[in-house]
């Protein structure tokens, strides 16, 4: 019961957080809908509607055939081609949901967390911390943001609350040097769990990207398959741009799976989708607010349903 009432609490969260994509999607659908019959304009219309939540013209361009093919010119209603949309999106969905999950064949499972500055990629570490915390693993963290003092102590913060030990370094160290010690250690230590924070790098930086590089060579000096995940925390608000940033941190880092965060605070929550069709990475999670229980693993359906306001 006490599951059934956090799931409802969870699906409102989404359905709120995704408030101003699927109401754009509404009006929108009520303003293009004042003739009965689906007909060419009608199809243009829906197609630069769902284009502006940022689906992606692959994607809306797929939903658009099947669409026309379905349904041309016989009569239909907002509620009838939201239905549809939640259907088809989901079913597009279903194959990127992928929870993350810990190898227990690597001792420990190194996780290394990387994105652009903003995206919410320590306190995404901390969540995801406190949940395999609860499943009772032994995990350890790593502050690689060695440039800014407040991401490390934001990690320590979450370090202390759930009872994990932080390994840290004095400000401007190496985030290299640190990764290795702390592999190091937590080897010894027969950890389940090594996550690993790494500073905020644009993109298009190439000497930031070098660092990163730089970090993966010295983990696998230990391990030669370490990280076994490297997951890219995008931010939703940002829309088409978190396509050009998931290319090149798929190249830099080996990126295994992705967490979507701030879908509460976008209009352009159909983005989620675009990045699935391009990477066909798995969705590991997806974030609507700050709180511990505001980032869930990826439900398609759910999503689907919430982005068009069904």
């Amino acid at each position: 019961m006490a599951e059934e009432l956090s799931n409802k609490g969870w699906l409102s969260k989404l359905k709120e957080g995704l408030k101003r994509t699927s109401n754009k999607i509404t009006e929108g659908l009520e303003s293009i809908l004042v003739k009965k019959k689906l007909d060419k304009e009608m199809l243009e219309e829906i197609e630069d509607l769902l284009l502006s939540t940022d689906l992606g013209v692959p994607t809306t361009k797929s939903l658009i055939h099947v669409l026309e093919k379905n349904r041309f010119n016989q009569e239909v209603t907002s509620e009838e081609i939201k239905s549809f949309l939640a259907e088809e999106i989901a079913k597009s969905l279903s194959p990127y949901s992928s929870s993350l999950s810990i190898d227990k064949t690597f001792c420990p499972h190194v996780v290394l967390v990387v994105g652009v500055n903003g995206s919410g990629k320590t306190t995404t570490i901390g969540k995801l911390a406190c949940f395999w915390r609860n499943q009772g693993k032994n995990i350890r963290l790593v502050a690689g943001d060695t440039f800014r003092a407040a991401a490390v102590e934001q990690l320590k913060v979450w370090g202390d609350r759930l009872n994990i030990p932080v390994e840290t370094s004095k400000n401007g160290a190496d985030p290299a040097g640190l990764a290795h010690e702390a592999l190091q250690k937590s080897i010894n230590a027969k950890d389940d769990l090594l996550m690993i924070d790494t500073a905020g790098r644009l993109h298009n930086k190439e000497d930031l990207m070098a660092e990163l590089s730089k970090i993966i060579r010295v983990l696998k000096k230990l391990d030669p398959e370490a990280p076994h995940s490297s997951i890219l925390v995008l931010d939703a608000t940002i829309g088409q741009n978190a396509l050009a940033q998931a290319e090149t941190f798929k190249k830099i880092a080996g990126i295994t799976g992705l967490i979507v965060t701030k879908l509460d605070g976008t209009a352009k929550g159909g983005v989620l989708v675009a990045l699935a069709e391009k990477f066909q990475l798995p969705i590991h999670a997806i974030g609507v607010g700050e709180g511990i229980e505001d980032l869930k693993p990826f439900e398609p359906q759910a999503f689907a349903n919430s982005l068009v306001d069904l």
